[in-house]
């Protein structure tokens, strides 16, 4: 029978992250074993750190430095064993709470759609600033991708992601719980774990809902009333420094060929079947692709 000598929950903000978003607990067992385990109380993932020091009685055997993906609801993490000629396990250890993935793998090659439908001509154009962005604050350094666009046309997700934040005409609520202060925004966390901004986007049919899971080439909203231009922005945290980390995407210009976007370019929209099922499940393909045929 489990006996929990003890209870620790620790309600955790690492900067503008969400107040009261993860609870984390650690409770003895039986055998002395000191089980960790966390509830995410959002509806989208969260990644957490955990950074143990002053280890007594025990050895954590997971790798370093130590990231764990925190579904909706609750999550498993690792157990600390009683070293079995000793007292129970003892330590210290601090916990951060990121909204993507601050030891994201990125594949720079990976190749994104470009926003917008199937045929149509595009041309980029150099972002000078994302003022709003990052509040008051500012960033030193940042990079953005900005496509000139009509009022009113379809825009389209440019690979699979899952939806974080809907931003309209005015923001509400805690502004700590927000993923950006810009107005009119998409947010999705993509599958590598960084996150993506498509700025000028209005969901003014409200077909997305935060939690959703949205796939490469989905129509995800609308340019905005009044906006001509569309600017797409990736980045992550950084577990070792303050600033997001930011990534230039390379898109698919046509079948088989793909590379970063030149403002003198004059582009063809193509969302080839092969990069649209690239992060898909068998199951997936057949009920998403199957549709396009």
């Amino acid at each position: 029978m489990k006996i929990q000598l003890f209870l620790l929950f620790f309600f955790l903000i690492f900067k503008s992250a969400f107040s009261q978003s993860v609870s984390v607990q650690a409770d003895y067992n039986a055998m002395g074993d000191c089980l960790f385990s966390a509830y995410n109380n959002t509806q989208v993932p969260m990644f957490l750190n955990i950074n143990l020091a002053d280890l007594e009685n025990t050895v954590f055997t997971e790798p370093l430095p130590y990231v764990k993906k925190l579904d909706p609801g609750f999550n498993s993490l690792f157990t600390l064993q009683r070293d079995p000629d000793a007292d129970v396990p003892r330590f210290n250890y601090e916990l951060k709470i990121f909204r993507s993935n601050p030891l994201a793998k990125t594949d720079l090659k990976f190749p994104y759609l470009f926003p917008f439908a199937e045929g149509r001509k595009v041309k980029a154009f150099d972002v000078k600033n994302i003022d709003g962005f990052w509040g008051q604050e500012g960033l030193k350094s940042w990079t953005a991708t900005g496509f000139y666009a009509t009022e009113g046309e379809q825009v389209f997700a440019c690979r699979n992601g899952w939806v974080v934040e809907v931003a309209g005409a005015e923001r509400s609520g805690e502004a700590s719980t927000w993923y950006n202060t810009w107005t009119y925004t998409v947010t999705l966390l993509q599958d590598d774990g960084t996150l993506i901004c498509y700025h000028n986007v209005s969901d003014r049919d409200k077909i997305l809902k935060v939690g959703e899971k949205v796939f490469a080439g989905q129509a995800i909203g609308q340019i905005s009333n009044g906006a001509s231009e569309l600017v797409v922005l990736i980045f992550r945290d950084s577990l070792f420094a303050d600033s997001p980390t930011f990534i230039i995407p390379q898109f698919v210009f046509a079948h088989g060929q793909q590379g970063i976007v030149t403002t003198t370019t004059e582009y063809t929209v193509v969302h080839p079947d092969e990069i649209i099922g690239m992060e898909m499940t068998a199951r997936e393909k057949r009920k998403i692709l199957g549709k396009r045929k």
